[in-house]
């Protein structure tokens, strides 16, 4: 990603830990809480690889390529869960901007020929305005929603012994691994970094 480079390091480490957090997660729960988790792991270490500064690393043109392929698929694996609604539908979002971002930061689309990180400087020529800011709002909205969830009270089930514990903003699934409050600020944490990301297209 374009921008400086003490952003850069920072978004990097968020996300990394987010991923490694997200990762632990894959040993316990059920089948789906697991499938979640490893879904979310791939999203924090690929936001983490697309925020090295490019000061630092600039990785050669076909690794956008890869980024789109690898993303992409994960949209398509998300795609049938995501028609039940729920936190899948999130993925499925997640997935397909990580795949408009790494087009639009395409040496070839950005004019920056093989210049890899080089090139980024010109990203806004390969992002689409109007598509750009429909996530960013949804993002936004996303984030807000998540440290909604984050405030004293907010997560409190009521007497019957189901409530806000099992929902996520705007209805996604929130965590239910016994540390519901870690597994929201790690999709927090992933949400502000994906809006940052998206400021630089």
């Amino acid at each position: 990603m374009h921008g400086g480079a003490s952003t850069g390091w920072l978004l990097m480490a968020l996300c990394a830990v987010s991923g490694a957090y997200c990762l632990l997660r894959t040993r316990t729960g059920t089948p789906r809480e697991r499938r979640t988790a490893r879904s979310e792991a791939l999203m924090g270490f690929g936001m983490a690889a697309m925020a090295v500064p490019a000061a630092v690393l600039s990785p050669p043109g076909w690794a956008w390529a890869v980024y789109a392929v690898l993303f992409g698929t994960a949209a398509l694996r998300a795609l049938r869960p995501a028609l039940r609604g729920g936190h899948h539908l999130h993925h499925l979002v997640g997935s397909l901007a990580m795949v408009y971002m790494a087009v639009a930061m395409a040496p070839a689309v950005t004019g920056g020929g093989g210049g890899g990180h080089a090139g980024h400087g010109a990203a806004g020529a390969g992002g689409i305005p109007a598509l750009t800011g429909v996530l960013l709002v949804y993002y936004a909205f996303y984030v807000l929603g998540s440290a909604g969830r984050l405030l004293p009270g907010a997560a409190v089930a009521p007497a019957g012994g189901t409530g806000a514990v099992g929902r996520g903003p705007g209805g996604f699934g929130g965590g239910t691994d016994g540390r519901p409050e870690l597994t929201t600020a790690c999709r927090l944490t992933m949400g502000i970094g994906m809006f940052a990301m998206l400021l630089t297209l």
